[in-house]
């Protein structure tokens, strides 16, 4: 079984060019929020949560501070005089044809495509010789575009097919089950299905993951025990066999299908690091469960089976991962033998006509080697250019492969590649009116607090002056073991165009240099990653990229995180702060949805009273004070936010309004129908950047676009 994700468009931000005279605002007047009395203690300390009751989202109370703090956004984002401007030349630039990788189920091949301004991604396909025709269209799967395409997998005969589908961006699934020749759905759609892949066994049915579905609010309740289902064909929903967590307790766990449907591959979490893995022979009726590694200290999966050895891709006693061969029967660690050893780069391996590919980061930019099952070297493959790749997967019987290629100047086009001459060919180039011959990208190393050596990429047009006044957008991330590594963005390619600075440095919590670099930003070294995004900026300002009049800062959902503690450690070193969607307290994060499984990130407030203090002692939540000028924030977050419930964000706008010292606006934009990013609509993601930019310029002080007059000053 293989799966398939839809191409995810992470668009950027921002724009440029400042006139001498900044505009003049009146100081705002925000909505009226109460505070209550709610205390917790925690070892002898007693912590006020005056907006504890912004928690409740079912809430009338909730719904009408979230309407009146949009009816005070939307009423300050409005007389931005270039805001529709800013709308307009997105749509355009966003406005040309995007395709994804083909890949071949049964008799058909299929491939993603998005005429240009579709809110969804539709999914074709197309007989050897024959003109493609639609699939399946999420576009018609509501009239707003809010209900998105998620996971989707075939049987092995390419004959049925399963589909999940997101409505309003949230994490709570349906699933749909379909004859994948006519297009007749099969039977009653699956319900209440989250954090789960889909893995076909045979013909005969399908393996899912869930939760109980949880009394109160499905969007923050919490959700704490995972459960592995079988759900065989023309049976009900409530006779699903549940195959793995219902005795063990475990916050994350799914089930796998090797290619060959010899085996089902289980792996379960407590957290979003380490698992345990398990396998079951799905040839044998009703064989048991057995364990190929225990515990939660390391990370391990299968990458394929064959010759009665798994082949696995691990961290034991290798922080960058390798490749093991385990024999089926003695799969534990102590039969383990190297097939690929650990390098001094981090290794993402994959597997497709019979040979492994082995990517590997290099100061977070690609490099792909090919081997044989046996560990034997094919050739190193020769790249377009610096930048990411992704793809080199397929089935064994695939004479052809796919894969993408971008980095931050680069629009993403599609190479195919011929495994047996390791000859790659352009397969599809995108039609966009941007010019990347007129950009540059570099890479920078800086010096961090501690003395570690942090890589950042800077981008930007050329014969951009250094001279301390460009607007900068400085992105980050720097937690759960994801890299940043270069891609394309629209969003960037509007904001370089005019002559702005896009950098992005890989923090310490991300994966860029393996297991040491993620653990080096985790509970009690969490401020590591903080003071490495100061680092960052203060690089920028003493290299005279930008100041910080000219600098904004952004990051999302832990890089919310990462831009609340940072505002508010260091209010001074920025003119704007865009935290979108962020983990914003830390005491209490854990007790909504499944945000006990990010404790090994970041600790809890009940671990230990050192743990406790901490937390405390960052949470954006309880580190805005009176008295302080923070910069210009536009707080953004999504009503269905499931992932990181949105009273977070709503919790830290509500101190910011409180406490704000200065002129600086605090404004909060909630997004309605909307979850934690994936699945939005393009109309509804164009919007958002127009008035992100729009905000951000305007706080910066320009008055107009630099696309329409010439730059004063």
């Amino acid at each position: 079984m293989k799966k398939y994700f839809l191409l995810t468009l992470i668009g950027i931000f921002m724009f440029s060019c400042k006139n001498a005279d900044a505009p003049k605002t009146a100081k705002l007047k925000y909505p009226a929020t109460k505070k209550v009395d709610t205390i917790t203690n925690y070892f002898g300390t007693d912590v006020k949560d005056p907006y504890r009751w912004l928690e409740d989202d079912m809430s009338d109370e909730t719904a009408a501070w979230v309407s009146a703090e949009n009816e005070t956004t939307f009423g300050y984002l409005a007389q931005i005089p270039y805001r529709e401007a800013l709308k307009n030349r997105l749509e355009k630039l966003w406005n040309y044809e995007k395709v994804g990788s083909p890949f071949i189920e049964g008799n058909y091949t299929y491939f993603y495509k998005n005429n240009g301004l579709q809110n969804q991604y539709v999914l074709y396909r197309f007989k050897k010789d024959e003109e493609p025709e639609v699939f399946l269209d999420p576009n018609t799967f509501s009239k707003d575009g809010t209900t998105s395409l998620s996971e989707i997998s075939f049987s092995k005969n390419g004959k049925l097919v399963a589909y999940t589908i997101s409505e309003g961006g949230s994490d709570w699934r349906k699933v749909i089950i379909m004859d994948a020749i006519s297009k007749e759905i099969k039977e009653d759609t699956l319900i209440d299905v989250k954090f789960s892949q889909l893995a076909w066994h045979g013909n005969k049915g399908i393996f899912y993951s869930s939760y109980e579905k949880p009394k109160g609010s499905e969007l923050s309740a919490k959700t704490d025990q995972h459960r592995l289902f079988y759900h065989k064909l023309g049976t009900a929903q409530k006779e699903d066999e549940i195959i793995f967590g219902d005795k063990e307790k475990r916050r994350y766990v799914n089930g796998s299908v090797t290619e060959d449907g010899k085996f089902l591959i289980i792996s379960a979490s407590v957290s979003t690091s380490g698992n345990e893995l398990y396998y079951k022979s799905l040839l044998t009726k009703n064989s048991n469960i057995k364990p190929i590694i225990l515990g939660f200290e390391y990370d391990t999966s299968v990458l394929d089976h064959k010759g009665n050895k798994f082949l696995l891709v691990t961290n034991v006693d290798a922080p960058n991962k390798r490749v093991v061969a385990a024999p089926v029967h003695k799969p534990m660690s102590e039969n383990w033998v190297d097939i690929i050893p650990e390098t001094k780069n981090v290794l993402s391996p994959s597997k497709a006509s019979g040979f492994i590919f082995a990517k590997y980061m290099v100061d977070a930019v690609s490099q792909v080697k090919q081997y044989d099952y046996k560990g034997k070297l094919v050739r190193e493959i020769k790249l377009p250019g610096v930048g990411t790749v992704g793809g080199f997967g397929g089935k064994k019987n695939a004479k052809t492969l796919y894969y993408s290629f971008s980095n931050y100047i680069t629009p993403g086009s599609i190479y195919s590649f011929e495994p047996k001459k390791g000859i790659s060919n352009l397969y599809k180039k995108p039609a966009i009116d941007f010019n990347s011959d007129n950009y540059e990208t570099k890479q920078v190393f800086y010096t961090s607090k501690d003395g570690t050596k942090v890589p950042m990429i800077i981008s930007y047009k050329k014969g951009t002056e250094l001279n301390g006044k460009n607007p900068t957008i400085l992105y980050g991330y720097g937690g759960f073991n994801i890299s940043l590594t270069p891609s394309f963005s629209i969003a960037n390619a509007v904001w370089m165009e005019q002559g702005g600075i896009y950098a992005v440095p890989n923090l310490r919590g991300g994966g860029e240099y393996g297991k040491v670099w993620h653990k080096a930003g985790t509970k009690l070294q969490k401020q590591n990653v903080f003071d490495d995004f100061i680092a960052a900026a203060e690089y920028l300002i003493e290299n005279n990229y930008t100041s910080s009049e000219y600098l904004a800062i952004r990051g999302g959902s832990n890089g919310g995180l990462l831009v609340g503690a940072v505002m508010t450690q260091r209010p001074d070193l920025m003119k704007v702060a865009l935290p979108a969607v962020g983990v914003m307290d830390m005491l209490r994060y854990h007790t909504f949805t499944a945000g006990a499984g990010w404790a090994y990130d970041y600790g809890t407030a009940e671990d230990s009273k050192e743990m406790f203090d901490y937390l405390k002692g960052y949470s954006p939540v309880h580190n805005v004070k009176e008295g302080v000028a923070y910069p210009a924030t536009m707080v953004t977050t999504g009503d269905h936010d499931d992932r990181v419930v949105p009273a977070h964000s709503f919790k830290f706008a509500a101190e910011l309004q409180d406490k704000q010292t200065g002129d600086n606006p605090t404004l909060i934009r909630i997004e309605t129908n909307a979850g934690h990013g994936a699945g939005t609509p393009v109309s509804k993601t164009i919007e958002q950047y127009a008035d992100i930019f729009g905000f951000t310029l305007y706080n910066m002080g320009f008055k107009e676009l630099p696309s329409e007059t010439k730059v004063k000053g």
